[in-house]
């Protein structure tokens, strides 16, 4: 049974997102970086201050990691991005793009959507059918890109969503979110190789699971798109907390602040009608709340031969 827990509201920042997504907490500038991923943008947040920077983007990125500070690029490139064509080096200041790969190029329909930072350094993003027809409705991948290149590791989605590990790095949770259920994967680590998908837990009816997170009770903490919620999965699948949101859109979350209890939840008007748009007039905003419990360090992105990388991507050019 879930328990009666509340979120408080801290701020709640008027950004008005098409689809804010893809949003992480990065300690060493004490902000939340996130894309609107339609509204082609990208956004820092420094917490506590509440300061707000914007970059127009060339084309739509979906989910993203900062460089690690160690990696020689990233005076060049801050930003590892999955564009909605493939995965590049990003600068948003000076605009400078180094495309590493495009594994879905001739899939026109599709795009990249969720994706993360393992805890081993390596980049996962899925890609998802944007425009279905008869042959690619579930032509979507689940990709990982580390030090050997991109590889695919899932087929046959539809839309990619809530990927996250647990603490230990012993299990991978996902989902294809028109199924409505979250699968867990058992996840080597060393390899970064995932065994045969288990359901974990099935969101309620009418929601999908989009964005999510592990927090340090080792629950999941995911955003349920169509139903003005956040559920908080145990370990063993059970529901643990639902907190109930005042837009019907959420789409990922985020735990920072000094002590990891800060959750930032990005949100969506995508799809909303002015009558809906006008029930909810804090959908599309970032919504920050005082949260019950703590979260985990985020991973940090490993260095990687970027160059190298870009090579292979025949084409490739800067």
């Amino acid at each position: 049974m879930a328990n009666s827990e509340n979120l408080q509201l801290l701020a709640s920042i008027s950004v008005k997102n098409r689809l804010g997504e893809g949003i992480f907490w990065h300690a060493a500038s004490s902000s939340v970086w996130w894309t609107d991923i339609h509204g082609k943008a990208l956004f820092q947040l420094r917490w506590p201050e509440q300061t707000l920077r914007q970059w127009p983007l060339p084309e739509r990125i979906s989910c993203f990691s900062l460089l690690n500070a160690a990696d020689p690029m990233a005076n060049r490139y801050p930003l590892l991005v999955a564009f909605a064509s493939g995965f590049a080096l990003y600068n948003p200041d000076s605009g400078a793009i180094l495309w590493l790969a495009k594994p879905q190029q001739q899939l026109s329909g599709n795009r990249f959507n969720d994706g993360r930072v393992d805890r081993q350094g390596r980049f996962w993003a899925g890609t998802m059918v944007e425009q279905p027809t008869a042959d690619t409705a579930a032509s979507g991948s689940l990709y990982r890109l580390d030090q050997h290149g991109c590889q695919q590791m899932l087929s046959g989605l539809r839309i990619p969503n809530a990927l996250c590990w647990n603490r230990d790095s012993s299990l991978m949770y996902h989902a294809d979110s028109p199924t409505q259920q979250i699968n867990r994967y058992r996840f080597n680590p060393v390899s970064g190789d995932i065994g045969n998908a288990e359901r974990f837990a099935t969101t309620p009816e009418g929601t999908e699971p989009d964005g999510a997170i592990i927090d340090a009770d080792d629950h999941l903490l995911c955003a349920l798109w169509g139903g003005s919620a956040l559920v908080r999965y145990a370990a063993d699948g059970s529901l643990a907390a639902f907190y109930p949101l005042p837009v019907t859109q959420p789409t990922c979350v985020a735990l920072g602040g000094d002590k990891l209890d800060i959750l930032f939840v990005t949100t969506a008007t995508e799809g909303l009608s002015a009558e809906q748009l006008s029930q909810q007039p804090q959908a599309g905003n970032l919504l920050v709340y005082q949260y019950p419990h703590q979260g985990l360090t985020e991973p940090q992105l490993a260095v990687m031969p970027w160059q190298q990388l870009a090579k292979r991507y025949h084409g490739g050019t800067e």
